[in-house]
């Protein structure tokens, strides 16, 4: 298998030399095209920092970090921000639309940015809207759409430029059951249909249960991982176990 993401050493510390505060302390680990990882952990263990680092929003201490066979933390600040608009598609948990913007605008500005022809715009966009089942809400603004639909927008947005990689920060925090449901298997569609690797934050069992791997952060360092080998319900129960082993809930926090 091809890997398009490779960590090595990675150490992310704050404060002086003499009194660092490592957040995540010498990770390496790597991620096949194609998979859907998610990232598990108590509050504090480093998760959302990780997902900075790995998105080049942020800069490690020390390590490496190459996605798509480009070293990412020996680019310039303008390398980095060329290659997330064009390499990289982000689901944020509170979806980030514009609201003087209509849903098709809304999907169609990373292309617009980059300056893709009109009619290849129009067919990425009725392409992605297709597949999440929002064709017929394009002409509607984000304030006559429901959560789960705005949801579905931000996803649309994220890999309509067809991304190596979607990073997912917590896309069903806000969501409802149902709406995290029909979210998560529209994630499993795109994963499967387009080969599109997606990493995920998230602290819900049953969220996490749809990936293919679980890597689980503790106070900055690898804790376990648990690789999907059953169906999904044998999943949501390792998952579960290793969350209660782990300090970071357990059945209590299962939905």
């Amino acid at each position: 298998m091809e890997k398009i993401i490779q960590v090595d050493h990675l150490t992310k510390a704050y404060g002086s030399r003499f009194n660092q505060n490592k957040i995540l302390d010498n990770l390496s680990f790597s991620v096949e095209k194609g998979e859907f990882v998610g990232i598990m952990g108590p509050s504090g263990a480093g998760k959302t920092t990780l997902m900075n680092l790995l998105a080049t929003i942020t800069l490690p201490t020390l390590g490496s970090i190459t996605i798509a066979d480009e070293v990412i933390t020996k680019m310039t600040e303008d390398e980095r921000s060329r290659f997330r608009r064009n390499k990289i598609g982000f689901i944020f948990q509170d979806f980030n639309l514009l609201e003087t913007l209509n849903v098709q605008d809304n999907i169609s500005l990373p292309l617009a940015i980059e300056r893709l022809a009109p009619k290849e715009i129009e067919i990425r966009v009725k392409e992605v809207t297709k597949m999440l089942g929002i064709g017929h809400l394009l002409q509607r603004y984000p304030n006559e759409l429901s959560i789960g639909q705005k949801q579905r927008v931000a996803a649309s947005r994220a890999i309509v430029k067809q991304p190596k990689v979607v990073f997912a920060d917590e896309p069903t925090g806000s969501l409802d059951s149902k709406a995290a449901t029909e979210l998560l298997n529209y994630l499993v569609e795109i994963n499967e249909a387009q080969a599109t690797t997606i990493l995920m934050v998230t602290h819900d069992p049953f969220t996490a249960s749809y990936c293919d791997r679980i890597l689980f952060l503790k106070d900055g360092v690898f804790f376990s991982e648990v690789v999907r080998r059953g169906n999904r319900k044998e999943f949501f129960d390792q998952v579960i176990d290793m969350q209660a082993t782990i300090g970071g809930g357990g059945r209590m926090n299962a939905r």
